[in-house]
């Protein structure tokens, strides 16, 4: 509010706009009250994702475990239903709250759309904020706990994993809800808050912008909106259409999921992009004449933006899958002591960042040749746009190893 508010030495009369000089914005100390709102905003729901998904997961790991006596595919479905639980949530809050937000601004904004959406911006930052907490704080105390927990346990008493004789396994297994579900949730919830309110700024001061056409200007979100759509469809494949009888079968059916949201959301994106955008439209260019867009081009660029996220997960799954070379070559090190091992392992890390950075570097080049500004903005929403899919594929993993924990520390039968 302070920062914000000191624009204008905190004026309160108003101001002509930065893009439209010929009109008058509101004061920037009225912007700035209502930026400090949309941040509490964004940091409350935050939060509440990050709780949520926690208090969701707790629920669902002892009953993981007991479904697990009646078989591997009650147990998958039980763990896999509670993490889209918590991805539907997020995706869903993040939607809601964002949506409630710009309409009760517009009240007072009204046709000042410039303002309205700067004072948007906030909200994503107040998600980023306490993400910074959760992910970092969370991510730490997690391998604190976990290796702590490894380290005097099969190190040194040389006891099982999750033995109820280690009080260390309490923390280890709280640790998997502090950060991969809370950490993971809010960390997501602001990158996805982040890249709507970008979006939605620099349609601001489009030709849809300043023509207030609300369908248009609400792109992003109905982008988000139709990936919830999908991801419920997806989540239906791993669940319904097909049974799992096998442990060998979650891997294939995790990585069909990834599979089918993104082919999914391609048709979904272009339905979206057909109805709900101008034939072509003008997008504000750095200090050159605005750049023509047809809607296709945008459609391209979101599009652009889902597939590297496809690639950046897949290329991600194979250098850290059992199932796969590099992990078993880093397990092979291991022969040779200690040094080979993190040596390998470190190396590995290294060379898995390549094909990731080069599918972000060409879905920048080519949504910022399309469509500049807007087309990034729109290509990192394509990127989160399944997002609920993924977080229940993250969220899955804690639920099932902390039911592990519970029937190891229960003392139940391998079986």
């Amino acid at each position: 509010f302070v920062f914000l508010g000191s624009v204008e030495n905190f004026s309160l009369t108003s101001q002509p706009c930065v893009y439209d000089t010929s009109s008058e914005c509101k004061p920037a100390l009225i912007t700035a009250g209502f930026t400090t709102v949309a941040f509490v905003l964004g940091v409350v729901t935050s939060v509440l994702s990050g709780y949520l998904g926690m208090k969701i997961a707790t629920y669902a790991n002892a009953r993981t475990t007991l479904e697990a006596r009646r078989g591997v595919g009650k147990a998958f479905i039980t763990a896999f239903r509670s993490g889209a639980v918590m991805g539907f949530l997020l995706a869903a809050n993040g939607l809601l709250v964002l949506y409630i937000a710009i309409n009760l601004f517009k009240l007072y904004y009204g046709t000042e759309w410039e303002g309205l959406f700067e004072a948007i911006t906030g909200y994503g930052l107040g998600g980023s904020s306490v993400a910074l907490f959760g992910r970092v704080g969370g991510g730490i105390y997690t391998k604190a706990a976990d290796v702590g927990a490894d380290l005097v346990g099969k190190v040194e008493q040389n006891i099982p994993e999750d033995d109820p004789r280690n009080p260390a396994v309490i923390a280890d297994n709280v640790g998997d809800n502090v950060g991969d579900i809370a950490g993971m949730g809010s960390d997501l919830f602001g990158s996805f808050a982040e890249s709507s309110c970008a979006a939605l700024v620099v349609a601001s001061i489009s030709s849809f912008g300043t023509t207030h056409d609300f369908t248009a200007m609400c792109y992003p979100l109905l982008i988000s909106s139709m990936g919830i759509v999908v991801c419920l469809i997806t989540t239906l494949f791993a669940t319904d259409f097909y049974e799992i009888r096998d442990v060998k079968q979650i891997e294939p059916t995790l990585k069909r999921q990834l599979i089918i949201s993104t082919v999914l959301m391609t048709l979904g994106i272009l339905l979206v992009s057909y109805l709900a955008l101008p034939t072509s439209f003008t997008i504000y260019n750095l200090g050159s004449t605005p750049k023509s867009v047809q809607w296709w081009q945008l459609f391209f660029c979101v599009a652009v933006g889902l597939w590297a996220g496809l690639i950046i997960g897949y290329t991600t799954e194979y250098f850290t899958s059992n199932a796969y070379r590099p992990v078993q070559d880093v397990a092979d090190s291991c022969r040779t002591g200690a040094a080979t091992n993190v040596i390998f392992g470190l190396a590995l890390g290294y060379k898995s960042v390549i094909i990731p950075i080069f599918a972000i570097a060409v879905a920048i080049y080519v949504s910022f040749a399309l469509a500049v500004f807007y087309g990034i903005a729109v290509a990192a929403l394509g990127m989160l746009s399944t997002i609920a899919t993924g977080l229940a594929i993250d969220a899955y993993g804690p639920i099932s190893d902390n039911a592990g924990g519970i029937a190891e520390m229960a003392g139940m039968s391998h079986q």
